[in-house]
């Protein structure tokens, strides 16, 4: 059936927008906490994530963790009074961190930030990095989530992907995730090198044999600065690769997993609560070797990134400067911002969230909306704002017309 189409709001002359739109916020978006964990064993040809490997001289993990308390605590006069919904620390592998360490760095967080009583804490894992007493020992430090980058269970295809664990690891990485916690995350990726639809569906099905309370399936993309894009390996077709992301969403559907954004599927009451902060413009607090943050103020909606190497990150423990570039976004702009996140939740976001987020008015945006939606590519009923089936699959076409003229 058609979505009943619904009037934007009346029909008027809009006053100019004001520079700064989020001054009229009434309170600012939901807060989230990212921190970034720069170290992996080895890096992977696929990665274009900021990540290093490991030196002979190994990991400043005392210090490295002391910098990010540092950091945190620079940040907090931009965020007063305002509780912590989630927790996501990422990487690299963050599942190298001796989990004395990552005690000390949860318990440094807890008394710098109130959080929320059920705030989701994750951690992200490689399988070659895992065993069962760290994960025991993570738990007790307060991880309430994992995030397993199994990404296949082909021993070949591990190969190519240039990942330390084979599928043994995997299963036995996955098997203690279930043991130790009641949420947990496995990566899976497709269209791998020579992979066929065969193949993909393999994977799939062994990741379903586990009862993941969460999958994340992603298409492998040749992103720039990779070694993978110096020297491209023999990939799927477009048609192939198609045929291989309509089979994961038909057999995930038919398992009970709900596609809720482009490349998550989540059981019942497992959705990922620090990702749909993301998707919804929430705000995030981002620490760690260059990790990125999104902050809200009466000034404006600020976007941060600190210093990128972890060396200069450390160097700048001694400053006390850990941001490298800061800039605010321009009001022209927070459309085409608000959009590139909320259009990736399949449901959409409610009709008032891009002004309870940045203060602009729907009716701001009028125009863009119905040229999206005459196209077909959006859908507006008198609740959400979401995008159709076709704007799904057209997502970078339905976004260009949100981007500032």
């Amino acid at each position: 059936m058609a979505a009943r189409i619904i009037p934007i709001l009346p029909q008027q002359a809009l006053a100019a927008l004001p520079d700064n739109p989020a001054a009229q916020l009434k309170a600012p978006p939901p807060l989230a906490l990212y921190i970034h964990f720069p170290w992996c064993v080895k890096k992977c040809p696929y990665c274009d994530f900021n990540s290093h490997a490991v030196r002979d001289n190994g990991i400043p993990d005392a210090a490295y963790v002391d910098a990010l308390l540092q950091d945190l605590q620079a940040t907090l006069p931009q965020v007063w009074g305002r509780r912590v919904i989630s927790i996501f620390i990422g990487g690299g592998t963050p599942s190298l961190i001796p989990p004395e360490q990552l005690n000390r760095l949860l318990t440094g967080v807890r008394t710098l930030l109130p959080l929320d009583p059920e705030a989701e804490i994750t951690l992200e894992a490689n399988p070659g990095t895992v065993e069962a007493g760290r994960f025991a020992e993570f738990r007790g430090a307060g991880v309430t989530r994992v995030s397993l980058g199994i990404q296949s269970f082909d021993d070949v295809q591990l190969e190519r992907l240039g990942r330390i664990h084979d599928s043994r690891e995997a299963r036995a990485a996955i098997e203690l995730a279930a043991r130790n916690f009641d949420t947990w995350n496995i990566d899976l990726m497709y269209a791998l090198p020579q992979q066929t639809l065969a193949q993909a569906e393999s994977d799939l099905a062994q990741a379903l044999s586990f009862a993941p309370p969460h999958l994340s399936c992603y298409h492998l993309t040749l992103e720039p600065n990779t070694l993978f894009h110096r020297a491209p390996p023999p990939l799927p077709d477009e048609d192939a690769s198609a045929d291989m992301q309509d089979m994961m969403e038909t057999r995930l559907a038919e398992a009970g997993y709900r596609h809720y954004e482009t490349s998550a599927f989540a059981k019942p009451g497992h959705r990922c609560r620090h990702n749909l902060n993301y998707w919804s413009f929430g705000d995030y607090i981002g620490i760690g070797a260059g990790a990125h943050g999104k902050l809200t103020s009466h000034e404006g909606v600020r976007r941060e990134m600190r210093h990128k190497h972890p060396n200069a990150y450390l160097d700048a423990a001694r400053s006390g400067n850990f941001v490298q570039d800061a800039n605010f976004v321009a009001a022209a702009d927070l459309p085409f911002e608000f959009m590139m996140n909320a259009l990736r939740l399949l449901d959409g976001v409610p009709r008032a969230q891009l002004e309870l987020t940045t203060g602009l008015p729907l009716a701001s945006i009028e125009k863009e909306l119905g040229v999206a939606r005459t196209r077909g590519l959006l859908e507006i009923d008198a609740d959400r704002i979401r995008p159709s089936e076709h704007g799904r699959r057209f997502l970078n076409d339905l976004l260009e017309i949100f981007l500032a003229k």
